[in-house]
């Protein structure tokens, strides 16, 4: 399955990364019994397959998992930028969303994928952390070391991804999934740091677009991958 071509935004990794320096993270066990009623799926076109409300069920779900994802990592920038007393509770929540994806995934692969790909999501939101306290220190050295790090931890989970289903998501695109997810939040942290805050709002929306998209081919993946885990 080959995944769209996400939104691009001007401020690519390189750029954003400087401008940092300046500133200076189911379901289908049981879903009941017996056999599942025939749904049509929420962003099915004319002529579109029905899908069984197992199927729905796990897009609805996989959809809500990263859009928490993206909705506490917003949440856990701004809240450092402001240097609000709120930070650690949210951030200790965006970690509790890596393990509920995790889970998510275990329930196909297996409890150790599940919690490798939980353990690959964390050190995820803990790098970030540590380059958004570099980039607040003005630590240019410790910018450029983060950053480094977060987009290396980035092609390992799209690589762990790939492998657990290399056909609906071939490591190329995985990769240049992954970098979009990181370049854009990378840009929205710059413009929470800098004071460009109209501009982080409409970074936001771009982030929420493509995370939604990440997570349908997720789950139309698995979907695929597992036919019998949602025949009706």
């Amino acid at each position: 399955m080959n995944l769209r071509r996400t939104h691009r935004l001007g401020l690519g990794a390189a750029a954003a990364t400087a401008s940092l320096a300046v500133a200076g993270a189911l379901l289908v066990g049981p879903a009941g019994t017996g056999q599942a009623a025939v749904v049509q799926h929420p962003d099915a076109r004319a002529g579109a397959q029905a899908v069984s409300a197992r199927q729905l069920a796990l897009h609805d779900h996989m959809r809500k998992l990263w859009e928490d994802h993206v909705a506490w990592t917003r949440m856990a920038i701004v809240t450092f930028a402001d240097g609000s007393s709120g930070f650690d509770a949210t951030a200790r929540r965006l970690l509790r969303n890596q393990q509920d994806i995790g889970r998510v995934f275990g329930r196909f692969y297996g409890d150790k994928k599940g919690e490798h790909l939980a353990a690959l999501l964390h050190d995820h939101i803990t790098i970030a952390v540590e380059l958004l306290q570099a980039a607040k220190a003005g630590d240019q050295a410790g910018v450029a070391d983060a950053s480094k790090r977060w987009y290396a931890n980035a092609r390992d989970i799209a690589d762990f991804l790939s492998g657990l289903n290399h056909q609906a998501w071939p490591r190329a695109e995985m990769r240049s999934m992954m970098k979009t997810h990181l370049d854009q939040t990378l840009a929205e942290a710059v413009d929470e740091l800098t004071g460009h805050y109209h501009r982080g709002v409409h970074e936001y929306g771009e982030i929420e677009g493509h995370i939604l998209e990440m997570a349908d081919t997720f789950s139309a993946g698995i979907a695929q991958q597992f036919p019998g885990r949602f025949s009706r």
